[in-house]
């Protein structure tokens, strides 16, 4: 199938098929012209939601777009800007290994409180206090998708006990359903979220689900921050703790509460972009385009076009 393309990466214009023109456009500034032959277009991707804004916009300027490609696993943010015919694709399984990473990190820096020592090696002072463990953990994973079994796998070899949920149960896969969440979670030491954000899922965990966790829990958020009820876990006051990737709002503002709320240790979104994931993205949409220029079916298609 021909066409025009745009794309991120130079690796994947000089790879492309000759069959597909493909230019670059790696995000900032929208081009003001020469958008109305697009039919590929590869969505720049950005670490976090910050300046996704224009980039997205573009679409409403591209009349023969036939696909939309992100590589990032999240898209409900695309959802209502694309007409019918068009075909949306993500990234789903490009993020899985660095998300699992840095949910691990999460877990044993807020388990064993390396901001502390951070803090207190910049103030040259020396003194210690009694540790948590991840070992002997009942973890919680909400979101059991390929992110989720990615972190599963790098947990169970810290001795940790792992409760698998997801939108539905799956009994002959040991997944519990999501409406399960109240008998689960006071026994939890962590809670995982690694969902994306829909209407099922906006504020999924909220001043109900923290009641129901023990003192010192620790909830960690890797999905996306309107899963987690702000204000329900400022109202925490430090009795439950947690470690957010993703916040509500986002980016967080200078003065907002969040950033000195008692037990809460942050990241600004950065969990999905480390080095292991340009390589595979960068290779995935080699495959995806010569896949598109050769009529073959996509992969990772999220919404067919009708």
């Amino acid at each position: 199938m021909g066409g025009r393309a745009l794309v991120q990466w130079e690796q994947n214009r000089d790879n492309a098929p000759r069959s597909l023109h493909v230019d670059l456009y790696t995000g900032g500034p929208a081009p003001e012209g020469g958008l109305e032959d697009v039919t590929f277009y590869q969505v720049p991707y950005a670490p976090s939601t910050q300046g996704v804004d224009e980039r997205l916009d573009m679409i409403a300027r591209m009349p023969e777009l036939r696909v939309v490609q992100l590589v990032s696993a999240g898209y409900e943010q695309v959802l209502d800007l694309l007409p019918d015919h068009v075909t949306l694709c993500n990234g789903r399984g490009l993020h899985d290994a660095s998300t699992a990473e840095h949910t691990l990190a999460l877990i044993l820096a807020s388990q064993r409180d390396l901001p502390r020592w951070a803090i207190d090696q910049r103030e040259h002072r020396w003194g210690s206090v009694p540790q948590r463990s991840l070992a002997d953990s009942r973890v919680v994973i909400v979101g059991y998708g390929s992110i989720g079994q990615a972190i599963e796998r790098r947990l169970l070899p810290f001795e940790t006990e792992v409760v698998r949920v997801a939108s539905r149960a799956r009994p002959e896969e040991g997944v519990h359903g999501v409406d399960e969440l109240p008998g689960l979670l006071p026994e939890a030491d962590v809670v995982v979220l690694v969902t994306p954000l829909t209407e099922r899922t906006r504020g999924l965990f909220g001043a109900e689900e923290f009641a129901l966790l023990r003192d010192d829990a620790l909830v960690v958020n890797v999905g996306r921050g309107a899963v987690m009820d702000t204000e329900a876990l400022l109202a925490q006051n430090g009795r439950v703790r947690a470690a957010l990737d993703v916040t509500d709002p986002e980016p967080l503002p200078v003065a907002h509460p969040l950033w000195d709320a008692p037990g809460v240790y942050l990241t600004p979104h950065v969990a999905g972009g480390s080095a292991a994931f340009y390589p595979r993205a960068r290779a995935f949409m080699d495959g995806q385009l010569a896949r598109w220029s050769a009529g073959e079916p996509l992969e990772n298609v999220v919404r067919p076009g009708r």
